[in-house]
C-alpha cells in the first residue's frame, strides 16, 4: 500500500488526478490510499510521516506549494514531491525542494503514467529505514543515514540531523536501544550515540564530526567504540 497525498485548491483537479491514479493502480496492480488537502496549511497540520508521494499545487491562496514544500522538507527528507502547475516559470524553483518532478495542468494520463513508472522504478523496494516522531514543534521523519548524533537533553534526547536539532520524548536508554539496531551507530559516551559515517577523526577522548562539532568519548567506552569505528571504516573501504 502506497500512501499518496494530494494538495490542491481545485476539486476538479483533485478528482481528475485521483481518477488517473486509480487507473494506474488498476493497470499495475499497485494499491494506493489517498489523503486530500485543499491548502498547504491543512496539509502541514495533518501531515503523516508515512506518506510515500505528495502531489501539490504550486499556486494556492493560503500557503503556496513552494512554502509548504519548504516546511515539509524540514520534517521529511524522504517523501516524493510532485508539483502541479499551470506556470512553467515555477518549475525550476520547485527543484530547490528536491521535487521528483512536475506536471503541467491539466494532468494528462500518459505523462502521469510515465512519471509514476519512473518513480517506482527508482524507489520501489528501496525504502530506507527511518525514524518518525512528534514533538511540540511538529512531526518529523528522518532517514537514519541523515541522523548525525543523539545526545541526552535533560530527561529526553536531542537529535541532530540535516543542520537542525529536535527533541524526541524518549530517554537515552530507549534511544540507544533503537539506534544501535542500525549498523552505523555506536555509543562513545553514556550521553551520546553517534552515526559513525559522520565521524571525521578522533583526537584523544574527543570525536571530530564532519559537521565540525566535537563529541566526548568516555574512557570506559573508548576501547569498544574504537573497535566498532575501526571495523566500520574498514567496511567502507
Amino acid at each position: 500500500m502506497f500512501n499518496i497525498a494530494i494538495c490542491d485548491d481545485e476539486d476538479t483537479l483533485i478528482n481528475e488526478l485521483k481518477y488517473c491514479l486509480k487507473k494506474y493502480a488498476d493497470e499495475t496492480g499497485k494499491e494506493f490510499s489517498f489523503f486530500v488537502y485543499h491548502d498547504g496549511i491543512e496539509l502541514l497540520a495533518g501531515y503523516r510521516p508515512d506518506y510515500d508521494l505528495i502531489f501539490m499545487d504550486i499556486k494556492m491562496e493560503k500557503l503556496n506549494g513552494l512554502k509548504t514544500a519548504e516546511e515539509i522538507r524540514k520534517m521529511d527528507s524522504a517523501v516524493g514531491l510532485v508539483f502541479l502547475t499551470s506556470w512553467k516559470q515555477y518549475v525550476w524553483k520547485g527543484y530547490e525542494y528536491r521535487a521528483v518532478n512536475y506536471l503541467l495542468k491539466p494532468v494528462r494520463y500518459g505523462i502521469l503514467k510515465m512519471e509514476l513508472d519512473r518513480y517506482f522504478a527508482r524507489y520501489q523496494g528501496k525504502e530506507e529505514p527511518y525514524l518518525s516522531f512528534q514533538n511540540d514543534s511538529g512531526k518529523y521523519k528522518i532517514l537514519y543515514k541523515n541522523l548525525c548524533y543523539a545526545e541526552t537533553e535533560k530527561r529526553n534526547v536531542m537529535l541532530h540531523f540535516e543542520g537542525q536539532k529536535q527533541v524526541i520524548y524518549k530517554n537515552m536508554k530507549e534511544m540507544s536501544a533503537l539506534l544501535l539496531e542500525q549498523p552505523q551507530f555506536a555509543c562513545p559516551h553514556q550521553s551520546f550515540v553517534v552515526n559513525m559515517s559522520y565521524v571525521k577523526g578522533v583526537e584523544g577522548l574527543t570525536l571530530v564530526m564532519t559537521t565540525g562539532e566535537r563529541i566526548p568519548v568516555s574512557q570506559p567506552k573508548r576501547k569498544d567504540f574504537m573497535t566498532k569505528l575501526t571495523d566500520y571504516w574498514g567496511d567502507m573501504l
